[in-house]
């Protein structure tokens, strides 16, 4: 056999090998994600700081995707009637998502610099999978921005950047304190 004919069938051998690896590797992954999806809790989760790359992860539907309601239906309920009710942001995600966990550090920090301005709450589908379904979620990070009303005025799939979500915040009217006043919350 000439040597570039060897060569072929190491390389084939090996590349044969390494799918192999790659498709065990994401069975134990998809085994994990069902043993996570049998956890009921809804208490909204910490996050993590991870290695970047900004792409958006599909979720597999626990359920059928929900039918967007139509206007004419009775409206969403209301939050408790308080009088400091906030506007709200929702991040459903999971600790296993590359975009998810960069996500973390920006969430955690608009958590603690906005407090009295809006509210932040993060959803890891790993310890809790009904937030798919309850916020109809089709791809993971999901953010979805409440009014103080409990109205849902804007959605957005993937990465999205703290500049962004302050200027979404900004363009449906919530009035956010100047950059330096709201770094110097703690």
């Amino acid at each position: 056999m000439s040597r570039g004919v060897r060569l072929a069938i190491v390389l084939a051998v090996v590349l044969i090998a390494f799918l192999a690896f790659i498709l065990q590797r994401g069975a134990e992954r998809d085994d994990e994600d069902r043993g996570a999806a049998q956890s009921t809790t809804s208490a909204p989760a910490s996050a993590t700081v991870a290695v970047p790359t900004p792409v958006a992860t599909p979720v597999a539907p626990a359920a059928p995707a929900p039918e967007p309601a139509p206007a004419s239906t009775a409206p969403a309920p209301k939050p408790a009637s308080t009088p400091t009710t906030l506007p709200r942001l929702v991040d459903v995600g999971a600790g296993t998502c590359v975009p998810c966990k960069m996500m973390a550090p920006i969430l955690d920090e608009l958590g603690r610099e906005y407090a009295g301005v809006f509210k932040v709450d993060v959803y890891d589908l790993r310890e809790d999978r009904t937030a798919a379904t309850r916020y109809g979620v089709r791809v993971i990070p999901t953010q979805v921005f409440f009014d103080a009303a409990g109205q849902e005025r804007f959605r957005h799939e993937g990465f999205f950047a703290k500049e962004d979500i302050l200027a979404k915040w900004r363009e449906l009217g919530v009035k956010l304190p100047a950059p330096s006043a709201a770094s110097g919350r703690s």
